[in-house]
């Protein structure tokens, strides 16, 4: 699909990743901007400061995307790690970009306020040289570290809504793995995102589960590029910075 070439605009205020599709796609997001199910033109993921404090992030987003010449209802997502260290992987057709930040991970069935926690397990099945970043939890000098992943996926053909709800669940169950084969005790960040796209036409695949054909290919996608990203922000933990 040439929807999944992205292209990486730098003169702008921030970084920005960003999918200027060539026709229309069906999208499902968690964004602030173009979030939901529905129609979307384009995509991006822009870099922000961990001092970022607009309280109108969807009008932003709006606006870099104008500033790029995007036309249309689109979808946005935002991450403190530098989008360009994003890392593509693909599996059967199926293309994932995933920005990782790993500062503030948690647990998603946890209590109120489990943030900013990075533990790696131990035992023989932690991978050596996996640091030990500090807990900021009951720890007010702990190192505040960004903690975001953000996943754009394309799929190339048509899922039905049923099946673009189930693969977004795909999309969390794959992460909650590489999570745990990176040795992080965690399932995600607070702040994760996640937009996925296909096709408007065509037959309608039923399922989107991770046993499913496009399912599958989806989580293995989603694993790889997570991983990959992992391992790069866990060897060199970063923010970026304007």
């Amino acid at each position: 699909m040439a929807d999944m070439q992205a292209q990486l605009a730098t003169g702008q205020e921030m970084p920005i990743l960003y999918w200027n599709f060539r026709r229309p796609l069906l999208g499902i997001s968690s964004g602030t901007l173009g979030g939901g199910l529905g129609e979307r033109h384009w995509a991006l993921n822009a870099s922000v400061p961990m001092s970022y404090d607009r309280d109108d992030p969807g009008t932003h987003l709006a606006e870099l995307g104008a500033a790029l010449g995007l036309a249309g209802p689109g979808t946005g997502l935002m991450t403190g790690v530098d989008v360009r260290d994003a890392v593509t992987a693909e599996d059967g057709g199926v293309s994932v970009s995933a920005t990782v930040g790993l500062g503030s991970p948690a647990w998603a069935a946890a209590p109120d306020g489990h943030l900013r926690r990075l533990r790696p397990r131990t035992g023989e099945d932690v991978q050596p040289g996996v640091p030990v970043l500090g807990n900021n939890v009951g720890d007010p000098g702990g190192a505040y570290r960004p903690g975001t992943v953000n996943l754009v996926g394309f799929l190339p053909v048509r899922l039905g809504d049923a099946a673009l709800v189930n693969a977004v669940a795909t999309v969390a169950e794959a992460k909650a793995q590489a999570m745990w084969e990176l040795g992080i005790e965690a399932t995600g960040t607070a702040s994760d995102a996640v937009a996925l796209f296909c096709p408007l036409d065509g037959p309608a695949e039923p399922y989107g589960g991770p046993r499913s054909a496009w399912g599958a290919r989806l989580a293995r996608a989603v694993h790889a590029a997570i991983m990959a990203a992992g391992k790069d922000w866990l060897a060199n933990p970063r923010a970026w910075q304007p």
